[in-house]
């Protein structure tokens, strides 16, 4: 059984860290594609009815620029790891380095800063239930959250006074109450919603609304429901963030594989085989895969069957016979090398004696 060094240095490994590398990146491109679309489907739709001018009140505006970030970063990585590239291949990990920092400085100071981070998002809240009928989006997000969470408003059930059809000085049936989404429903058999539940509820005392309607803002029972189900919450960042670093991973690898091989002798650089008069139709290239950049060991050039061939020409060749056909031209050269050559200053000497 080969070691790992030996295992490392054949082309299994180097196959292994490819596809792998070119799997995920393709997966988590036709992901990206996927969000991209979803999103520009619910622009599109969210501009037929759409009232309100805060963008960042937008949730298909948050899917297309994720769908985008993603696509085109996994485009990069499978573009680099199915042709080699050095250079898209560091700009892959390099960018998600950053964007994993990014999401790790957030986080932390998300958590050092709790209450500014709670505040902005309290009046990010109450900015979207100000305008809660204009942007359908963002209505049934919020009305998902009060069902599932058991909770009201942003901060408390009084935030919907902010609201032009809840606040307590209007006229219609909304006047003074809240949505249907947030009263208390007991869980009988096939019950009837009723839409006006909420009914005259802003202007009660909490004691007064037990059972009717749910007091507590959205954003602590969402801080409880991550502080009571802590395996959840953990589960939640580690399928956001191990991903990531398993990309982080497999393109340090493959990319250090690929400087190595870069400085192996076993490389090919066309600008030389250009230089020395080696064609690129010359190349045997069999085997090298529709993408020509799968490895071979005994290599794609056009190599003589002499086991002592060296590529790189000797600039000082030695004669180690001479042609028949030459020996009588060099006859008088090899008749001169037995007697000694006189030079201008020995026979300037000879002539003074």
């Amino acid at each position: 059984m080969p070691t790992f060094s030996e295992w490392r240095n054949g082309n299994q490994y180097y196959y292994c860290l490819k596809f792998t590398l070119n799997v995920y990146s393709m997966l988590f491109s036709f992901l990206g594609l996927t969000v991209l679309c979803v999103g520009i489907y619910a622009e599109v739709e969210r501009q037929k009815n759409r009232t309100l001018e805060g963008v960042f009140l937008a949730p298909a505006v948050v899917l297309i620029l994720l769908g985008l970030v993603m696509f085109c970063v996994s485009l990069v990585g499978m573009v680099g790891s199915l042709r080699d590239n050095k250079t898209l291949l560091h700009m892959f990990l390099c960018v998600l380095s950053v964007l994993l920092a990014l999401q790790a400085v957030g986080l932390i100071t998300a958590l050092i800063f709790s209450k500014k981070t709670s505040t902005i998002f309290q009046n990010s809240i109450r900015e979207g239930i100000k305008h809660y009928y204009d942007d359908l989006d963002f209505k049934n997000i919020l009305d998902f959250v009060q069902e599932k969470f058991s909770c009201c408003g942003g901060d408390e059930y009084q935030d919907w006074g902010i609201n032009q059809y809840h606040f307590c000085n209007g006229t219609g049936p909304l006047a003074c109450g809240v949505p249907y989404t947030c009263c208390v429903r007991h869980k009988a058999a096939r019950e009837v919603v009723n839409t006006l539940c909420g009914y005259k509820t802003l202007n009660r005392e909490r004691v007064d609304l037990d059972g009717v309607i749910y007091v507590r803002g959205c954003i602590h029972a969402l801080h409880l429901w991550l502080e009571d189900n802590i395996g959840a919450s953990l589960g939640i960042g580690f399928a956001v963030g191990l991903p990531q670093i398993f990309g982080i991973i497999l393109s340090c690898l493959f990319w250090n594989m690929l400087v190595e091989m870069s400085q192996s002798f076993d490389v090919v650089d066309f600008r030389a085989l250009r230089l020395s008069g080696i064609q690129y139709s010359e190349l045997d290239l069999s085997g090298a895969g529709w993408c020509l950049c799968l490895p071979r060991d005994g290599g794609y050039l056009p190599v003589p069957e002499s086991e002592t061939w060296d590529p790189e020409p000797d600039p000082y060749p030695v004669i180690e016979s001479v042609p028949s056909s030459c020996t009588e031209t060099q006859r008088p050269l090899s008749e001169s090398q037995d007697t000694p050559a006189l030079d201008e200053v020995d026979v300037g000497f000879e002539k003074q004696n």
